[in-house]
């Protein structure tokens, strides 16, 4: 079968798309036909060796796919040629995968494989992030930083789809309108022409009361700004330092209006708690069926070009789910 392999460890452009043998599955793995594999942050991460998880090389890049199942275990629940959306961490970039029993997923009939195989990390992140972590309730205001980012967008979705209202904060016009797209009832930029912070422009959207919840995937010099937007009671969920600066806070600062900073690590949650992919997934079904979760789609590449569609994740080019067809 055709995939795309990572033998060196020098970001995107050193993939290539090799001819190498079918995985096999194992007694408690499903055997998948690829029709799309999402292409997420992690996977550009990989081809540097900067992740923490490091496969020994040679290894099939890709963490997402969607298709339909060639095998199955009995008593999986799953059988030949159930539609499915599936997280093997890696291995997605090519014809045929295998997935763990407990990471693989119904796909809803109406669901396009395009949208499935940008479902299983993003959005099973946001329900951890949103609703797990920061303890969503009704009624809750959440701000959404890096929201035109996959990420970004899924909890944009989750949030609204739990009726929450949102404000995505984004750094240009164009991103505010995919935020806007998204779902998000107000965008907002980190800083406006006239030199206007993003807390400002919260906080009158909030008649100064502040929001309830935000999700912070970027870090750096904007942290400070976020704990003085929330409310009363509110909730900074850390999730990662895209901006590249990892920041800091002054504790004394939480018990001003007793505000939290919780972290939020779904991998490291999810992996060590069996099942439990499993069971978010089922928590999201019907909002998946209903198309109230899906990713839009920003980019499209046939399996040889694999490398320019991770990097476009490395030129931060990306507004929405790049994906990959593995069979032309």
């Amino acid at each position: 079968m055709r995939a795309v392999q990572v033998s060196k460890l020098e970001g995107p452009e050193a993939l290539e798309v090799v001819e190498i043998d079918e995985p096999v599955a194992g007694p408690d793995q499903v055997l998948i036909d690829v029709e799309a594999a999402g292409v997420v942050f992690p996977d550009l991460l990989q081809t540097r060796g900067e992740y923490q998880m490091r496969p020994e090389l040679p290894f099939v890049l890709g963490s997402e796919v969607a298709g339909t199942v060639r095998t199955a275990p009995e008593g999986s629940g799953f059988a030949p040629g159930d539609r499915v959306a599936a997280l093997c961490v890696v291995g997605a970039f090519a014809e045929t995968v295998v997935a763990p029993v407990d990471q693989t997923f119904p796909l809803p009939d109406g669901v396009s494989f395009d949208v499935g195989a940008g479902l299983p990390m993003n959005y099973l992140t946001a329900e951890f992030v949103v609703a797990t972590r920061g303890r969503l309730a009704d009624g809750d205001t959440v701000l959404v930083h890096g929201a035109a980012g996959g990420v970004g967008i899924a909890c944009i979705q989750f949030a609204k789809a739990r009726g929450a209202t949102v404000i995505a904060v984004v750094s240009t016009d164009g991103k505010a309108e995919v935020a806007r797209a998204a779902g998000a009832d107000h965008a907002v930029l980190v800083t406006d022409a006239e030199g206007t912070g993003f807390k400002d422009a919260v906080l009158a959207l909030t008649d100064k009361r502040g929001v309830d919840v935000i999700v912070d995937p970027v870090g750096g010099d904007r942290f400070t700004d976020s704990l003085r937007s929330l409310a009363r009671g509110g909730r900074l969920v850390v999730v990662g330092f895209t901006g590249g600066e990892i920041p800091t806070v002054k504790v004394n600062r939480l018990l001003l209006r007793n505000t939290e900073v919780v972290g939020a690590g779904w991998g490291e949650w999810a992996w060590n708690n069996p099942g439990y992919m499993r069971r978010q997934w089922d928590d999201l079904t019907a909002d998946i069926a209903a198309g109230r979760l899906a990713p839009p789609i920003s980019g499209v590449y046939p399996l040889a070009e694999a490398a320019a569609a991770v990097g476009e994740l490395a030129e931060r080019r990306v507004t929405g789910k790049v994906v990959i067809h593995t069979r032309e």
